[in-house]
Order: structure tokens, then C-alpha cells, then sequence
């Protein structure tokens, strides 16, 4: 059985919107796209943790706008990662085929189409981003891996990965290791 891993940049008080770009996400106001590229700490950790990972889950909202961002360029290591990997949508509006090669929209509920691609599967599924996803995915306890690149930054507001409502979580670190620009990546595990 696969395991869900979880790979996202925070900021200290928890805001995952738009790391990379100012016009990433800018909704409910968000202006301060693009926290993380200061930092540069996500292109070599990513591909680091990309390289033994089997299938990819997305939400709509990071599906797109990977795809925007990513779908094949060749400056760089992680774009033909991305086009090739079998990515898996989860999605109430998209509609087959999708753009990207090698994309699939779950049906029906996701949590139960991840439950089910889980026991398939065999091969570790990573997640990106997808904020909502995720939460759905932590109310039913199917994240087996959290990697959180924690940014000496706080912004007071946008999207939080961790929100009110989400069931009680006890986490174990399993690795931990700080870039030189300070961002502190660590890898938890539920305990």
C-alpha cells in the first residue's frame, strides 16, 4: 500500500497561499504572493523528495496552475519530473480529458477515490500544495508524511494549511534539516 506524502511550504503562522509568485493566488485579497522565492528553498528539496515518488495528487486549483507554470520547460530538473509522473485530479468542475498528459480526474468523493488508489497503487503518492485536498485528506487520517519547508516568515494572513475543525493530530519528526537561508524543512510522521 502506498503512503500520501504531504510536501508544502509554511510560514511560521501557518499561510501555505502562494509561495512562489506574486499572481499565484490572490484570492480573498491575498497580496503578498511570492513569500518564498527569497528563500529559495523549495527547488532542491522538491526535486530531492520528487525522485522516488510514484504518482502525484493535485487539487484543481494546483493542477492548473502547475500545469501554467511547469508543463514542458526544459531549464530546469523538475518540469519533465512533472510531465511524466501519473497525476491524479481531484476536482468537482474539471471535465476529461484534461490537459496534462498523464493526469487522471478522480471520481466521485476523492477521499474515497484516494482511499481505493492507495490500496492499488503501491507506490507513494505525493502531494503538492492543494491546501484543500489535503484538509480532506487529514479529516480522514489518509496522510502517512508530512513535509513542511517552514519559512522564518510571518504574514498575518492567507490560507493556512492547519485550520479550526481538523481532527487532533499527534506527529513524530522523522527528519529535520535547516537551508542556509533559514527555512527549516521537517519531515513528520503520525506518531
Amino acid at each position: 500500500m502506498g503512503k500520501i506524502i504531504v510536501f508544502t511550504n509554511l510560514t511560521l503562522d501557518g499561510v501555505m497561499q502562494a509561495p512562489g509568485r506574486p499572481d499565484e493566488d490572490t484570492r480573498d485579497g491575498f497580496l503578498l504572493g511570492g513569500w518564498g522565492v527569497p528563500y529559495n528553498a523549495m527547488a532542491g528539496a522538491s526535486v530531492a523528495s520528487m525522485s522516488n515518488i510514484g504518482p502525484m495528487l493535485f487539487g484543481r486549483r494546483t493542477y492548473q496552475d502547475f500545469y501554467t507554470v511547469w508543463h514542458d520547460r526544459t531549464d530546469n530538473p523538475f518540469s519533465p519530473r512533472l510531465d511524466y509522473a501519473q497525476k491524479y485530479v481531484a476536482s468537482t468542475t474539471l471535465k476529461e480529458p484534461l490537459i496534462w498528459k498523464n493526469s487522471t480526474l478522480l471520481k466521485g468523493d476523492a477521499v474515497d477515490a484516494v482511499s481505493d488508489l492507495k490500496l492499488q497503487e503501491g507506490k507513494d503518492f505525493l502531494v503538492m500544495g492543494s491546501g484543500v485536498l489535503v484538509q480532506s485528506l487529514m479529516q480522514h487520517k489518509l496522510v502517512d508524511v508530512f513535509v513542511l519547508l517552514l519559512h522564518p516568515l510571518i504574514l498575518g494572513n492567507g490560507h493556512r494549511l492547519f485550520t479550526e475543525g481538523l481532527p487532533l493530530v499527534t506527529l513524530k519528526l522523522a527528519e529535520s534539516q535547516t537551508t542556509p537561508t533559514g527555512v527549516a524543512i521537517h519531515t513528520y510522521v503520525p506518531d
